[in-house]
């Protein structure tokens, strides 16, 4: 396998344009799978060697099998009382059975790099562009529903390889063979009546399965909003607790469960029916093959050895044939979930790097947003025509009630959405023309809604500079003022913060994220409402941090209180998407307008968001 970091270059291109599960054959889902495969060609071919070998063997084992019979058999009149025990036909039977099984696990072993190797180059891939995927994705998904089609996506690809090269493909060369044989040995009846019932086997097994594949697909939908209700109600436990909601979130995990269950047992019901066929098809074939067999022997045109001889070939055919229906169900239930993971691929990126795209080169750090209009809904604009600068070094910050955009900007500036005219530039460079991930690199955020890793403490201050040694990991522990909380824990930076870090409070979590971001010391800061959890000795003691790590930084500042920014070089008033006001504290205290109303509420103890009326 490639390294990790090139694995992308190395697989098949994604389609722009996805088409839905519906819509797409099953060639076509077989089709983006065989890039992957392609890979591994020549194990393919080494495998597909072994599994003749194998089934050549299986094949053999009958034919000795008669011998055998026959060597045993005493011909009436014989002067013989007891037959020659025929020790060379015992063990070339050993033998064969031997070699069946010993190319079988050849076949076996040098395959399972190449299934083991496409599919976890398929999960890579799905891995990384569900993280290339824009913001707008990731807030509409359900993440149950989403990793439960990955997840079963991901079990297909091994079933549908597995499937197709490890019993199909031997099945058919087994039949061919054993047709063969019982053509050229016998008469063409033993080959017409296996023809007939295999013909009749596969007509029946695909006409019933694509009946069944709606009732599979219906059946993974439901699977996917049950658990995505279980996670989602898991993940809000506090938020269930708090309104007192359990009976209310069983109720609605009952409900998803109950037409879970219904669509299991319809599909059960129509399984049991294509089972029945089949066995059915199945029987008939065998009495007909024994009957022609028997009949042969009392007619004295076949010997005892050859009943056995058919009998054991119909026997070696029965059970692939048998189990060839229950992998053809298998192939159409994994197209299925393969189909539901290749269409999550086939997601287009809102928000890619263009073709030209450079890495942002970085001299001061300037950041310029030149009349910036963006709307999340095109029926609902959030900016209008939003125009300023932050110089190199400088700090700016932007104030106004909620819902007035402010957070927007943040999200813009890491290009995590494109916005909808105007531009957004860092030292001359527009955003869409360098790459994502330079201009992510250059970036740091303390957000307002820390949400941590469900890992240690270290891990997740270490996540801002992954590699960082433990001595900076703790350097910028003290600079959050978190390092003495830690080192009082039991268990120090390796403490566990739980899921999403709710073992952690508020402020601590914010501590943790202000420490992360300190760690990665980006040339470009944005505090968006970075001290909003701390109670106000804490805020004063980290607000002195942070205007220490912000020193020769460019720094945007997203607040709700207006003493953090009374020192910025610039203060932006944001009132429904526009910027009312404009200026340092004082000169905006002069004006008597928004700014002055929203410090007066907050020296009152008041809140800015009244100032919104």
């Amino acid at each position: 396998m490639r390294p990790s970091n090139s694995a992308s270059s190395a697989l098949p291109a994604i389609p722009g344009a996805a088409s839905s599960p519906s819509e797409r054959s099953d060639w076509s889902t077989i089709k983006k799978l065989l890039p992957y495969l392609w890979q591994y060609r020549w194990r393919v071919g080494i495998a597909l060697v072994f599994m003749l070998c194998a089934k050549l063997s299986n094949v053999g084992v009958p034919l000795l099998l008669k011998s055998l019979v026959d060597n045993l058999s005493i011909k009436p009149g014989s002067a013989a009382s007891v037959a020659v025990l025929p020790l060379g036909l015992l063990v070339a039977y050993g033998a064969l059975r031997l070699m069946t099984s010993l190319f079988t696990e050849l076949r076996e072993l040098i395959f399972a790099k190449a299934t083991e190797g496409t599919a976890r180059s398929i999960s890579l891939q799905v891995f990384r562009h569900l993280h290339d995927l824009s913001l707008r994705f990731h807030l509409e998904r359900q993440t149950g529903g989403m990793t439960r089609d990955i997840e079963r996506g991901t079990r297909a690809v091994h079933s549908l390889i597995s499937y197709s090269l490890y019993s199909i493909v031997p099945t058919l060369i087994e039949v061919a063979l054993v047709l063969s044989l019982l053509a050229i040995k016998f008469d063409a009846w033993f080959a017409w009546i296996t023809l007939a019932a295999l013909a009749l086997y596969i007509t029946f097994t695909v006409t019933v399965t694509e009946w069944r594949t709606k009732f599979r697909k219906q059946l993974n939908e439901l699977d996917s909003v049950a658990h995505s209700r279980a996670i989602d109600s898991l993940l809000n436990f506090e938020t269930v607790k708090y309104f007192n909601n359990e009976d209310f979130e069983a109720s609605r995990y009952d409900s998803s469960l109950e037409k879970l269950r219904r669509a299991q047992l319809k599909a059960q019901s129509t399984l049991s029916l294509l089972n029945t066929g089949q066995q059915l098809i199945i029987a008939t074939a065998l009495v007909l093959m024994l009957w022609r067999a028997t009949e042969g022997v009392v007619s004295g045109q076949m010997s005892l050895g050859d009943l056995v001889m058919v009998n054991a070939f119909m026997i070696q055919l029965y059970i692939p044939l048998n189990f060839l229906g229950v992998i053809y169900r298998e192939i159409k239930q994994s197209l299925t979930d393969l189909d539901k993971m290749f269409t999550l691929l086939e997601r287009e990126r809102e928000v890619a790097d263009g073709a030209g795209a450079v890495p942002l080169k970085i001299g001061g750090a300037a950041v310029r947003f030149e009349n910036v209009s963006f709307a999340y809904d095109k029926t609902r604009p959030i900016l209008h025509g939003v125009s300023f600068d932050i110089p190199a070094g400088k700090k700016v910050a932007v104030v106004g009630p909620s819902g007035s955009g402010k957070s927007t900007l943040a999200r813009l500036l890491f290009r995590f959405y494109d916005i909808d005219g105007g531009s957004i530039s860092i030292d001359g460079q527009e955003l869409r023309s360098v790459t994502q991930s330079s201009l992510r690199r250059a970036i740091g955020i303390v957000p307002q809604d820390t949400v941590l890793f469900n890992d240690t403490i270290a891990y997740n201050i270490a996540y801002g500079r992954p590699g960082a040694t433990q001595q900076e990991v703790e350097a910028a522990a003290k600079s959050a003022h978190i390092h003495d909380f830690i080192a009082a824990s039991p268990k120090g930076y390796e403490t566990m913060v739980g899921e999403r870090g709710l073992k952690l409070s508020g402020g601590e979590k914010q501590r943790v994220a202000i420490a992360r971001t300190l760690l990665k010391n980006p040339p470009i800061l944005i505090f968006d409402e970075a001290t909003s959890a701390l109670d106000s000795s804490n805020e004063r003691a980290i607000q002195a941090e942070l205007e220490s790590a912000a020193q020769n930084k460019t720094v945007l500042v997203i607040a709700h209180r207006l003493s953090t920014v009374v020192d910025a070089h610039e203060i932006l008033v944001l009132e429904a998407g526009r910027i009312v006001e404009r200026g340092h504290h004082e000169q905006l205290l002069a004006l008597q307008g928004t700014y002055a109303r929203m410090w007066r509420l907050q020296q009152s103890g008041g809140d800015t968001a009244e100032v919104a009326a």
